[in-house]
């Protein structure tokens, strides 16, 4: 029996998948957003099994993201191979809520995936979801879809191209306006392949919520024009909004080492019940593609909606340890599956060597701070889970807090925290933002005063968070009543955002006088689902 592809092959937060092979390996890139170190790479041999490989942007001299609003900075990477030399493009979204874009779309090389990775070289602002196509003439095309702000005016006004120049390291000669969409709008994620004298453009549609999908054209010119797929669009969801899956688009094609097609894309799985709240945010899944007769890409299992399985190439398993679940934090060195936001993990507020076996965290600004934050995280991937640390800290008063956060952004997260207060001294309870309102649970906060360690812990269930505290991980206390879980979620209080929730550490010190938190382990544990 073939093995499948059980979708979503990476789950969580990891939208809008780059897919290429190399040889025998392949690789999907992914967008991380305010998430820093920024653009994963995740790698398999089979289809079946993924693995996050490597983070490509790991020092602020490659891209500075202090300021960036949140769901702005990485978008859309898009990762290529030509000639021994990986390519890789991707969008530094400096604003995002005004009806201006500013815009900066970069592209680093490499010639080992693993890096070193060129200095970035800024080719435009134009628009985002930048694409680099390898022609057979050796010539190179950078296509991404333009930005029009003004009134009266289409925003996604047509996907553009114009040669690049890599000996000079700049776009040059004409710009080319080569397609500008279906009726469905919101034309963006342009892909460009050459099968068969075909130039086939592959675009997302739709916007990135519920109406999202998958469009094909093609030309027999490489400038156009390019003609729709009469049956378009190759893939949504649009139509069921009661499928598993939701919000399926942003495609990228891959052919295997038989000629087979795969088509890596992006969804989301809403909680049952919801409709449309995705805290675990847009994930990327796989699916089996087929050429038509007249030469037109279809999904093999038929129809428009995603498969939840497919049958994956007849290729060797190729599996790969897990990660472990519990860090009790005895290496020299952060790696998977730690980030932070928007700034490089530096020792002025993070280290493991510090006190070995211990992660300090130096306090530094507020949950709301889009600059300088002390929070190291892991996306959450899984609608039932157990989080937990166990934490040593003094605050001095109400303006220095540590513990753990389940966080979406600078709006909306649930944080038990320890801090200290007049009344009760030492004093652990849950502060919430939701779209934007801070609020405390003030009926639960305790005080702690002689606990010498504090065990901190996060149940999910489905849409339910509880969290509890312990001074021994033994004997537990609830430390609210059930917490939505949909609150973390894109489209929560009609905010429009695009990442996905985290389960954090984090120590802040408003006074500006750098307390220090020391975390002994953590733990993410995945229940049965």
């Amino acid at each position: 029996m073939a093995q499948q592809i059980v979708n979503p092959v990476v789950t969580g937060f990891h939208p809008d998948p780059s897919f290429i092979r190399v040889g025998d390996d392949y690789y999907i890139a992914t967008s991380t957003f305010e998430w820093f170190p920024g653009v994963e790479i995740h790698h398999s041999r089979d289809l079946v099994h993924w693995h996050s490989l490597t983070r490509v942007l790991t020092e602020s001299s490659q891209v500075d993201l202090r300021g960036n609003a949140s769901s702005g900075s990485i978008w859309a990477p898009a990762l290529s191979y030509d000639n021994g030399l990986y390519y890789l493009l991707f969008t530094d979204v400096k604003s995002r809520k005004s009806v201006y874009k500013d815009l900066h779309n970069y592209l680093i090389t490499a010639a080992d995936i693993m890096g070193s990775w060129s200095a970035p070289v800024r080719l435009n602002g134009s628009g985002f979801d930048p694409f680099l196509f390898h022609d057979e003439d050796g010539r190179k095309w950078l296509l991404n879809m333009r930005w029009d702000f003004r009134q009266q005016h289409s925003s996604f006004s047509g996907i553009i191209m114009q040669e690049y120049d890599p000996a000079a390291g700049r776009l040059t000669g004409p710009v080319h306006e080569i397609y500008t969409g279906t009726p469905t709008g919101v034309t963006e994620g342009p892909q460009l392949y050459k099968r068969n004298g075909y130039y086939y453009l592959l675009v997302a549609e739709g916007g990135t919520g519920v109406n999202h999908m998958v469009t094909l054209a093609r030309s027999r010119s490489l400038t156009g024009p390019y003609e729709t797929d009469p049956d378009y669009p190759v893939m949504t969801t649009a139509h069921d909004l009661t499928f598993a899956f939701q919000q399926a688009g942003h495609g990228s094609l891959v052919e295997t080492q038989a000629g087979e097609w795969y088509m890596a894309h992006l969804c989301t799985r809403p909680i049952p019940g919801t409709g449309i709240m995705n805290p675990l945010g847009r994930e990327t899944a796989i699916q089996r593609c087929v050429w038509t007769a007249d030469g037109w890409l279809h999904l093999a299992h038929g129809g428009k909606l995603p498969a939840l399985t497919a049958d994956a190439p007849d290729l060797p398993p190729h599996p790969f340890e897990p990660l472990p679940e519990r860090d009790d934090f005895d290496y020299g060195e952060l790696g998977f599956p730690y980030q932070s936001l928007r700034v490089p993990f530096d020792p002025s507020w993070v280290s493991l060597t510090d006190r070995p076996g211990y992660l300090r965290l130096t306090g530094r600004e507020s949950l709301a701070s889009l600059h300088d934050q002390s929070m190291i995280g892991r996306p959450i991937r899984h609608f039932a889970c157990t989080i937990s640390t166990c934490l040593e800290f003094k605050p001095d008063s109400f303006l220095q807090m540590a513990g753990l956060v389940l966080y979406y952004d600078d709006s909306d997260y649930y944080y038990l925290r320890v801090t200290a207060d007049e009344i009760r001294g030492v004093a652990l309870g849950v502060v919430m933002c939701r779209a934007g309102k801070y609020a405390e649970i003030s009926s639960m906060q305790i005080s702690v005063k002689d606990w010498e360690r504090y065990y901190l812990k996060a149940e999910i269930n489905g849409r339910d968070i509880l969290f509890y505290a312990s001074p021994d991980g033994e004997a537990w206390t609830a430390m609210c009543t059930p917490l939505d879980f949909g609150t973390l979620s894109d489209e929560y209080g009609g905010k429009l955002g695009f990442t996905g929730s985290y389960a954090a550490l984090c120590a802040q010190d408003l006074d500006q006088q750098a307390k220090k938190a020391y975390f002994d382990y953590f733990e993410y544990k995945a229940a049965g689902e």
